[in-house]
């Protein structure tokens, strides 16, 4: 999930050296972040990320959608077991992001 890969929180295992470039690209665009901020000055690059996340996961959510079709849907599945689809092509239209587990832990998704 895009927002474990930022929050640095993703359990995937695989494709180690990609995964630690990607890692180490990823912890020096949040030090740069953190660097030309003054605010985050005294917060540690882990709590960027999460802010960071906080910040733009509505604009992400955007651009992952923002090339799809006009007959995509986008399902979710709601609290009662129910799977929900999208009013609108690929969820764009929801006023909600879609980002209600982005605190579950990946292992209970």
């Amino acid at each position: 999930d895009i927002g474990d890969i930022i929050r640095g929180k993703d359990l995937f295992l695989g494709h180690n050296q990609r995964e630690k470039k990607l890692e180490k690209r990823l912890e020096q665009m949040f030090k740069n972040i953190k660097k030309n901020n003054d605010k985050l000055d005294k917060i540690s690059i882990e709590q960027v990320r999460e802010y960071w996340w906080a910040l733009n996961r509505q604009d992400v959510w955007k651009a992952i959608t923002c090339r799809a079709g006009d007959t995509d849907e986008y399902f979710t599945k709601s609290s009662d077991g129910l799977y929900v689809f999208s009013n609108g092509p690929c969820g764009r239209d929801e006023t909600d992001v879609p980002t209600n587990l982005d605190y579950v832990p990946q292992f209970l998704r």
